[in-house]
């Protein structure tokens, strides 16, 4: 008697686990505003602007910048070794513009550089039908965005006090005026051609969406 109250109960249970807590149909459907349009449209420019800054290799400069210069007090060497960081990390800038992702039949996630036929597989794993590759060809606006990145980690860099430090020691008073409003001038231009212009390029550290 005592093991069919169990199973009755468990039934019972099993059968709250597996009724939904609440019915999609159920759910209104509310119109929008146009002020809560326009936030919406807000987030999304600010989503894309995420997407498109050098994050990776941005941490990888702030995390070496220190040690290359030496806090600040560099030398001859020292120097040569922060311009060689900065000019890879402005080519890897320029690089990751160009690459793209998507994913195969079985679900997993290929990247390859965009060329202007289609796209190159980079670990050769998965191929695309020359209809589909050629939607991710190299078009102008990955060029635009390409310059643009090297733009931002240029300012990124500027706003670095070591590598400041590194080459301009004693600035005078007008190059102190330029390296304070350059960057800030850099950034701000590019984060509006990049809401402007956005891309549907999901490269390297980038995230993926559902589309």
């Amino acid at each position: 008697m005592e093991i069919k109250v169990k199973d009755e109960a468990s039934g019972s249970h099993d059968d709250e686990e597996m009724a939904p807590l609440l019915d999609k149909s159920a759910i209104p459907e509310v119109e929008k505003n146009l002020i809560q349009k326009a936030i919406s449209q807000t987030f999304d420019s600010t989503a894309h602007l995420a997407n498109l800054l050098p994050t990776g290799t941005v941490l990888a400069f702030q995390l070496l910048a220190p040690i290359f210069t030496s806090q600040g007090q560099c030398d001859a060497v020292g120097r040569s070794l922060t311009s060689i960081l900065i000019a890879l990390c402005g080519l890897s800038c320029f690089l990751l513009s160009f690459t793209d992702s998507f994913k195969d039949q079985k679900g997993n996630l290929c990247y390859g550089f965009a060329t202007f036929r289609g796209v190159w597989i980079i670990d050769g794993s998965a191929t695309l039908p020359p209809q589909l590759a050629a939607n991710y060809r190299i078009r102008f606006i990955d060029f635009m965005h390409a310059f643009m990145s090297i733009l931002v980690f240029a300012a990124v860099a500027l706003f670095d006090q070591n590598v400041v430090n590194c080459f301009y020691p004693k600035p005078s008073d007008e190059t102190q005026e330029l390296l304070t409003a350059l960057p800030v001038g850099i950034g701000v231009l590019c984060s509006m051609l990049f809401v402007a212009f956005p891309t549907k390029r999901h490269g390297i550290g980038f995230p993926l969406t559902a589309n």
